[in-house]
């Protein structure tokens, strides 16, 4: 009789629902993971060297595409490390646009999230569920920044403008009319705030709708209850941040403990799980979108009531109006100056960090005194969740390494960088 041996797999290299392009190598013992080796890399873009190739400035719109699901909190760790440089702080209206931006982008990048982990357990419907609030979410950045993913909307010094006072309206067509197009543009009456504050109203019940569809299901709990179970000392040995770490029982959240923007002026909630598994992760996440809620409805009552600047008044930082790049020469002068050099940045080094979707999003930048960066690195979230694959799925079954993908919510655009 022949001996029974464990044999090899290769899980991809594909691009498994929404993560990336990822490469495991499994050993298996029938059916059992034995070892899981992730290979990374296929989605390498050398990210932080060509950043220092260009001005500061010009590299803002590549943060977005990064995370190309948390596009705006990977500018705000970048923008908030070239302030720090640059010993400069955003007005105070800016800082609450983006902490409600940042809000606005966990809830998109946790629709994308439980979108497409319901697809990679089964539960098909949830993704058209979350994808109809998604819309919104992507509504909110192309009012504000004409784009609806890579948004670029976060500078040094503020924000790249105000929030529009109208918000655009779909125009009818032989595909949406009538009560149909009275029904789409029914949030649309008003300002972009207006349109944001009414998402916030509504969206606690979607977030019902998603737990009745999940919460108490028994397929659900049986693919995630006790699958992945991390420890809050094993999460901090690898190094977990976010919701991976906070599943853990571990409240660690940087709006709290290292707080940045208007996060010290609004109420709210950390989530923390009790098992570490699976099914614990999700429940923090669902939470974080009531959270989050909660802020984006104080940063709209609060901006309502504040008008002011949203930008530095520094025109070495920050581009004049067009209005006056018409009539005076200086003005002209400092944007082209500021769109094709740049501006110096004083030498030193600076890590600043933001509480993205994913957990800790961090940059650290070196200057020597010019208008490129000398040096840059950047601590993706994703890259140390990765890294905890074999210990995560060893002892489960071949169809549990998806949920446990699916849980660490990793996105290889800021793991390979």
């Amino acid at each position: 009789m022949s001996e029974i041996k464990n044999y090899t797999m290769n899980f991809g290299p594909q691009h498994p629902a929404a993560h990336g392009v990822l490469r495991l190598i499994l050993e298996l013992d029938g059916e059992v993971v034995e070892h899981a080796d992730p290979h990374v890399g296929l989605l390498h873009r050398a990210t932080e060297k060509l950043a220092e190739t260009k001005p500061y400035n010009q590299s803002i719109g590549y943060m977005d595409r990064l995370d190309y699901v948390s596009m705006m909190c990977n500018e705000h760790a970048y923008v908030r490390a070239i302030e720090q440089l640059l010993g400069i702080e955003a007005p105070i209206r800016a800082q609450y646009i983006r902490t409600m931006f940042d809000e606005i982008t966990r809830v998109r990048n946790h629709l994308m999230w439980i979108g497409t982990h319901g697809l990679d357990l089964g539960a098909m419907a949830l993704f058209l569920y979350a994808f109809r609030e998604r819309e919104h979410c992507m509504d909110m950045y192309e009012a504000v920044s004409g784009a609806r993913m890579h948004a670029t909307y976060y500078r040094p010094g503020g924000v790249y403008r105000d929030l529009p006072d109208r918000m655009p309206q779909y125009a009818e067509s032989k595909w949406t009319k009538g009560k149909d197009l009275e029904y789409v543009n029914e949030w649309r009456e008003g300002s972009l705030l207006d349109f944001i504050d009414a998402f916030a109203t509504d969206f606690p019940n979607k977030i019902n709708e998603y737990r009745t569809l999940l919460q108490d299901n028994r397929i659900w709990k049986q693919r995630t209850v006790g699958i992945g179970v991390v420890s809050p000392e094993e999460a901090k040995a690898w190094g977990f941040t976010g919701p991976m770490l906070r599943g853990s029982g571990v409240a660690w959240d940087l709006r709290k403990k290292q707080t940045y923007a208007a996060y010290d002026k609004v109420d709210f909630d950390i989530p923390v799980g009790v098992n570490g598994d699976c099914y614990d992760r999700y429940l923090v996440r669902m939470e974080e979108m009531t959270q989050s809620t909660r802020i984006i409805k104080q940063c709209v009552e609060w901006l309502r009531n504040n008008p002011g600047p949203v930008m530095v008044d520094d025109y070495k930082v920050a581009p004049p109006d067009r209005e006056m790049m018409k009539e005076d020469m200086e003005s002209m002068i400092h944007h082209f100056k500021l769109f094709t050099e740049g501006y110096t940045v004083p030498a030193g080094e600076v890590y600043a960090a933001v509480e993205a979707p994913k957990g800790e999003f961090g940059v650290f930048l070196i200057s020597d005194d010019s208008n490129k960066p000398f040096r840059m690195k950047l601590r993706a979230p994703g890259f140390a969740h990765l890294s905890a694959m074999n210990d995560m799925v060893k002892g489960h079954m071949l169809a549990d390494v998806v949920a446990v993908i699916g849980t660490m919510d990793i996105v290889f655009g800021e793991i390979d960088r």
